[in-house]
C-alpha cells in the first residue's frame, strides 16, 4: 500500500508545517489511517502531526468530528457536506491549525449512482488567528480508478497535494 504513495510530498508537507509552526489533525474514512501513518513514517512527525482519527461510520463522524444527522441525512456520509463538516470538526476538536478530511468509496462494493465507486471528497480546514476572519474550509470532489487498494493511495496523494496547495495561498 505505501509503495503507491508519493514519497517526497509527505515530507513536503513536513518541512511547510514545521517552517511556519502549525500543526495538523485528520478525520479518515475510507483512507483508514493511511494519511495519519503516512505523516507519522516521518521521524519528528510530533513536532506537528497532532490527531489522526479514523471516523469510518456515521456515529463516529458525529460523536468525534460533530458531523450533522442533517448533513449525513440529507448527502450521505460521501459528500461535500459531509467533508465539510469533517475538516471543520477536526480542526476544531482537535484545537489544531489544519484539519484535513477524507470522506468517499473506495469499492469494489457500496458505490451509487451519486458517488460510484472511487468518488472521494477531500477538506481542508484551516484556523485563521483570532479576529482575523481567516478561518475558512475547502473541499474538492475526486474520482479515481482502480482497485481499492488504487483508490486509497491515490486519496492520501491527493489530501496531502491539497493540504499543500492550500497552506501556500494562506498569508501568514
Amino acid at each position: 500500500m505505501f509503495d503507491d504513495i508519493d514519497r517526497d510530498l509527505p515530507m513536503r508537507v513536513a518541512d511547510e508545517l514545521r517552517e511556519a509552526e502549525e500543526t495538523l489533525a485528520v478525520a479518515e474514512s475510507c483512507t483508514g489511517g493511511l494519511v495519519g501513518a503516512t505523516l507519522t513514517a516521518i521521524p519528528g512527525a510530533s513536532d506537528f502531526f497532532e490527531v489522526g482519527l479514523t471516523t469510518y461510520a456515521y456515529g463516529a463522524k458525529r460523536q468525534h468530528l460533530g458531523v450533522t444527522r442533517e448533513a449525513l441525512d440529507e448527502h450521505g456520509a460521501v459528500s461535500e457536506p459531509v467533508a465539510r463538516e469533517m475538516a471543520s470538526g477536526v480542526r476544531d476538536v482537535c484545537d489544531v491549525t489544519w484539519g484535513l478530511s477524507i470522506t468517499g468509496v473506495a469499492g469494489p462494493t457500496g458505490g451509487t449512482e451519486d458517488a460510484p465507486v472511487g468518488t472521494v471528497f477531500v477538506g481542508v480546514a484551516y484556523a485563521g488567528p483570532w479576529g482575523t476572519e481567516t478561518s475558512f474550509v475547502e473541499v474538492e470532489r475526486e474520482r479515481f480508478d482502480g482497485d481499492r487498494a488504487a483508490v486509497r493511495a491515490a486519496t492520501v496523494d491527493r489530501a496531502l497535494e491539497l493540504l499543500v496547495e492550500t497552506s501556500d495561498r494562506v498569508d501568514r
